[in-house]
């Protein structure tokens, strides 16, 4: 197939430090390997598809530092929000020049990558009526909590969309889609979500009894987590994140973390605290797989997909759960105290990912899905 993603450039300091160490011959990397979509253009590539990317959005050079504080630029985007995309010189000329780059290409499939705010449904209509290309959705968000208007007006037109949370699925279903599928969106690639050998150095710098790596704000988004970290402050907890932290949680950030640093840090940590974000019921996020693909011991919430992905075999769990914060302190506190079970729990959560979890798999299925589409 010819894929071509329409997404948002994330961590693009990631992704030009990557295509300048891409040795000669190789093809160059899409997608930053702090994304999803790098380990899903990495399986896909390996099954012979052609792959090629829109970046809708104007990424700059450095990630941008969400805040909960009232910045300029916050103040900007607000007042361009009022004005219609309709009639926003600057959106109209992005879509013209994705019309252009889709005619030039002539996918078979077009991938919109989630959280659109650019794109607009006439746009995706034209480029389906002209090419006749089948319109797929991949996101990990929920279509109430976080999509803009032209994004839900668009459901109708997409062929397929795939959630990791499955009550986001129905949503989308809600919207117009025409099917949908629970699957993850995130996976675990065995080459590159691996436990990493550390230096003393990396060691001494990375050490903790907690890690937590992620986000925190904005506080409607994310209170889950802030709370689940508050619970832990009297134990040797670390916090990386690229964005603002709240000033409870501050004194214990080490820094900021993507790509294969994030690995390392995960490799250095006794234990992961891996709490999904306040619009997540169901559960599934990037982190669950990337960790227990590391080898690290981790407690997440005992959620419906958790159990799904994970599910007891043999009565053991192939991954430990918390109900609530007073039940992650006593895990927590277990757990450091017995190294052994915590090593093979960790252990049995990496066997059952390499096994059930990569992203070759979820290639595997998607297409299986594609090709029931007709």
């Amino acid at each position: 197939m010819r894929i071509l993603f329409v997404a948002s450039l994330h961590h693009p300091e990631v992704l030009h430090a990557e295509v300048a160490a891409t040795s000669p011959g190789s093809l160059p990397p899409l997608f930053p390997s702090s994304t999803s979509q790098h380990f899903y253009e990495r399986a896909l590539r390996q099954r012979g598809h052609v792959l090629d990317v829109f970046f809708r959005n104007n990424p700059g050079i450095k990630t941008k530092k969400f805040s909960n504080r009232i910045t300029p630029d916050k103040l900007i985007n607000a007042a361009l929000n009022r004005l219609p995309p309709q009639m926003n010189p600057s959106i109209l000329t992005r879509n013209q020049r994705l019309l252009e780059k889709a005619r030039a290409f002539r996918p078979d499939l077009l991938w919109m990558v989630g959280d659109n705010t650019v794109i607009l449904p006439t746009t995706l209509a034209t480029i389906k009526q002209e090419l006749g290309c089948k319109l797929i959705y991949a996101c990990g968000t929920s279509p109430i909590v976080f999509t803009h208007a032209i994004d839900r007006a668009a459901g109708r037109l997409y062929d397929l969309v795939l959630a990791n949370d499955y009550y986001h699925g129905i949503q989308w279903l809600e919207l117009g889609a025409k099917h949908m599928e629970c699957l993850p969106i995130s996976g675990c690639d065995p080459d590159f979500h691996k436990p990493y050998a550390l230096t003393d150095e990396e060691r001494r710098r990375y050490a903790c009894d907690i890690a937590f790596v992620g986000t925190l704000v904005p506080d409607h988004l994310y209170s889950r987590r802030v709370q689940a970290l508050e619970a832990l402050r009297d134990f040797d907890l670390g916090i990386w994140s690229v964005h603002d932290v709240p000033a409870s949680l501050r004194p214990f950030v080490r820094g900021a973390a993507l790509g294969e640093e994030m690995q390392r840090i995960l490799s250095a940590a006794k234990i992961c605290v891996n709490t999904h974000g306040d619009f997540m019921h169901y559960g599934g996020n990037m982190r669950l797989f990337e960790v227990a693909g590391a080898g690290v011991f981790q407690l997440t919430e005992d959620l419906p997909g958790v159990r799904q992905w994970f599910p007891e075999i043999d009565g053991q769990p192939m991954l430990l759960t918390y109900r609530d914060v007073d039940d992650l302190r006593a895990k927590v506190t277990y757990y450091l105290g017995h190294d052994a079970e915590r090593t093979a729990a960790a252990e049995r959560a990496r066997a059952y990912t390499v096994t059930h979890h990569t992203y070759a798999q979820r290639v595997d299925r998607l297409e299986a899905l594609i090709a029931g589409l007709g």
